[in-house]
Parts: structure tokens; sequence; C-alpha cells
């Protein structure tokens, strides 16, 4: 008589539960207007922090799915809400998979880190999933995108290309800060309450 092997699903009700609350989340930063704070003279967005919180929290796979469904928002907003670049968020390849390595980059760094301090390694993987996000999207516009978007902004490619690495800079250290203190007592409160 064969034995049937019971396939387990691929995710348990938690973990669909974080799914769908933190992408609501992140979904919600993003249409409010809430998910960019202004720190001149640039905005830094927060709608990647719940990426990174999920990750820590249930692992790389639940972070790679709040990616996926931020990415999707991205892609989508891009349709509904076009701006000058719109052309590089409706690819997937730019607005997509960065998102979804910020779950996955995310959870790797913090269980990399060897220390006792949990915050450390916390504020380590937070730090490195909001460069993943920054330098992830910048990174593949630049490769893709910077003739398209010196045409768009009526700039030489040379400006162009010093322009996407500005952004980078002022945009990826203060959202990676930013990404650091919050994700720090969000995760470490969600860990007690677990225990």
């Amino acid at each position: 008589m064969e034995k049937k092997l019971k396939s387990s699903p691929m995710f348990n009700t938690r973990q669909l539960a974080v799914i769908g609350m933190l992408s609501g989340i992140s979904i919600l930063l993003g249409i409010s207007g809430l998910g960019f704070i202004p720190i001149p003279p640039v905005k830094a967005t927060i709608m990647h922090i719940p990426v990174i919180i999920g990750a820590i929290l249930e692992g790389p796979v639940v972070g790679g799915m709040i990616g996926l469904i931020f990415g999707i928002f991205s892609v989508i907003q891009a349709i509904t809400n076009p701006t000058p670049l719109f052309f590089v968020f409706v690819n997937p390849i730019v607005s997509v998979l960065p998102r979804i390595l910020i779950g996955i980059v995310s959870y790797y760094f913090y269980n990399m880190i060897k220390t006792n301090h949990n915050s450390i390694k916390i504020g380590i993987g937070a730090f490195i999933g909001s460069i993943t996000n920054t330098f992830g999207v910048l990174g593949l516009m630049y490769l893709l995108y910077v003739e398209r978007y010196a045409k768009v902004f009526n700039i030489s490619v040379s400006a162009a290309k010093k322009g996407i690495i500005a952004i980078g800079l002022t945009n990826g250290l203060p959202e990676a800060a930013i990404s650091v203190l919050i994700t720090i007592p969000v995760v470490m409160a969600v860990k007690k309450f677990k225990k």
C-alpha cells in the first residue's frame, strides 16, 4: 500500500497574515504620500521598510513576497499616475526585481551577523536592505535608461549619469538611516511579543 505524502502549504497562516498586512502598509504609504519623508533637498522613501521587517521576522520567502507586491504596486502606480520617468517603472526588471531582493538580502545579512546584540543584526539587515532598494532601482535605471533619462530632462548623457549617482547618494543614505531607526524598534517589539 502506497503512503500518500502530505504536501505542506507554501505559507502558514501567520506568514500569509504578515505578507498581507505589511504589503498593505507599503501600498498605503505609497497611495497616501506618507511613504515619503522630506529631507531637504530630497524626499526619502520608507515604502520598502515593511519588506525588511517581514524578511527579518519571517524569512526571505515572506520578505520576497512582500517585495513582489511592493514592486507590482510600483508598476501599477507608474501606469495609473505617470511621471516623466514612467517608462523606467513600468519595466519589472527595474521596479519589481530590486524590491524582491530587498527581502532576500535583508534576511541573509541579518542572519550572517554573529553577535548577541539583536539590535545590531536588525540594523545591519535594515541598512543593507534599504541600500539594495536604492542602488537596485537606480543602478538598473542607469544601466538600461540613462540615454532616455537624458532626453527626458534635456541634458547630456554625462549629466544624466552624474544626476542618477547623486540621487543614489542623497536619497540612499538618509533612507537607509531611517530604515534602521524604524526597523529596530518594530522588530524588537514584535520579537518580544512573540515570546
